[in-house]
């Protein structure tokens, strides 16, 4: 479990690495702006098409098997996001970030794209998985590239943006492809085409990151060169797993809770699961404003997670649940940014692109087993409210554990572990 063993000596190699980025000005601005909005891409590719599957559905209605394979069309880019990350991040490190991210934004939208002109439901899910392939390399270049760029506490102010930019992203996609599928199923499609105005300007604003600025590298960066972190970055990667289908149960099943407490109006429906996104967003503000370091607060931030499910199972009325999905949203929130950052922090710059290769996987695939496990919790427990119960309970455990194993750590050794020298 992440915190039970301290970090290795070149898991802070990176926050004395100088920066590759001007601090200031409006070429730092241009910079940052284009990692935020790829890092958004792959986003726009799990819930911009959601509104028109309906219509697809009926689009599709005399191909065998439509009912269950229009919904993979949504699905399948996450799951080969996930499973296909890792490699992407062993690409990242092999033939450099940059290159690969401005590839993988053109063929984002040649594939993305693929279904104005396909007319066999086969060929549009296969489209979309090389949606996913493209999703896997642009998001792992751009999470790198915030690594590679930043340090310290700017690194983790830009990674808490890269959340809140993808959580606020998230509802804007969403208006839109319901907007767009108005004049037909297929016109949503026509959104990914702007992936195309990204990568010129990927081109000429994003530098070439290097591991030093005098070229030279320390010991412990050949050390970290010779061996992979995997033990550290295999705990935090776990953590991830399970803080995942923490993050996405409320936004997965929020409409079904508030529906089996008998709210059936779409309208209030959607008001809700828009508040609650915006506890997310508040929670990243929240995050990137604390100058502490980010695997201390783990505990405290599982904590808060747990006690918004509690409230959540607890609710007998659809206030109380919006009140409870809120307080674990801003916990979700600081979530995903502590467990990033702390991932980065055990990764050196020869290792950055393999390392985040393999937390997108754990973060996806976390992502994509969530609805499965709390299906299987309600199969168990009887209700959709008791699984949500079930989940707050483990989160609380893990919430404990890992303060009792910094406690232990604390006890044994009380110097500052590596990670809060960062």
């Amino acid at each position: 479990m992440p915190g039970s063993v301290p970090p290795p000596p070149h898991a802070t190699v990176d926050a004395t690495t100088p920066s590759a980025v001007a601090v200031s000005g409006p070429a730092h601005l241009l910079r940052v702006t284009l990692l935020m909005a790829g890092s958004c891409l792959p986003i726009l590719g799990a819930v911009l098409i959601a509104p028109v599957l309906p219509k697809m559905q009926d689009h599709f209605a005399s191909v065998p098997g439509a009912k269950a394979l229009v919904p993979l069309a949504l699905t399948v880019p996450a799951l080969a996001l996930a499973l296909l990350a890792p490699f992407a991040g062993v690409i990242v490190d092999r033939v450099g970030r940059k290159r690969l991210l401005i590839v993988a934004t053109v063929l984002y939208a040649l594939f993305g794209t693929a279904p104005l002109w396909l007319d066999s439901l086969g060929g549009i899910i296969a489209s979309r998985a090389l949606v996913g392939v493209a999703e896997a390399a642009i998001m792992t270049c751009c999470t790198t590239l915030i690594g590679d760029y930043y340090s310290g506490h700017r690194r983790v102010k830009y990674l808490a943006l890269q959340t809140m930019c993808a959580s606020a992203s998230a509802t804007v996609f969403f208006v839109l492809g319901g907007a767009a599928g108005s004049a037909g199923w297929r016109v949503p499609f026509w959104v990914y085409a702007v992936s195309l105005a990204l990568a010129p300007l990927m081109a000429t604003a994003l530098p070439n990151p290097a591991a030093r600025a005098d070229g030279e590298e320390t010991p412990a960066e050949t050390e970290a060169r010779r061996s992979f972190p995997w033990r550290q970055l295999g705990g935090i990667c776990a953590l991830t797993f399970f803080g995942a289908m923490v993050f996405y149960t409320v936004p997965v099943e929020m409409s079904y809770l508030l529906d089996d407490l008998g709210v059936e109006n779409t309208g209030v429906i959607g008001l809700a699961t828009a508040i609650a996104s915006a506890a997310t967003v508040g929670g990243a503000v929240t995050f990137a404003r604390l100058k502490r370091s980010p695997a201390p607060m783990l505990p405290a931030v599982f904590a808060v997670c747990a006690v918004g499910f509690g409230v959540m199972f607890l609710a007998g009325n659809a206030p109380l649940l919006v009140i409870g999905a809120v307080v674990n949203c801003v916990g979700t929130g600081m979530l995903l940014p502590a467990l990033l950052t702390t991932a980065m922090s055990r990764l050196a710059f020869e290792d950055r692109g393999r390392g985040t290769g393999l937390w997108m996987t754990a973060f996806f695939g976390g992502e994509f087993i969530c609805p499965l496990v709390l299906l299987a919790g309600e199969s168990a427990v009887g209700s959709l409210a008791g699984a949500v119960g079930v989940l707050g309970l483990a989160a609380a455990l893990v919430a404990a554990g890992l303060w009792a194993a910094r406690r232990r750590v604390g006890a044994v050794d009380p110097r500052p572990l590596p990670e809060q020298l960062a």
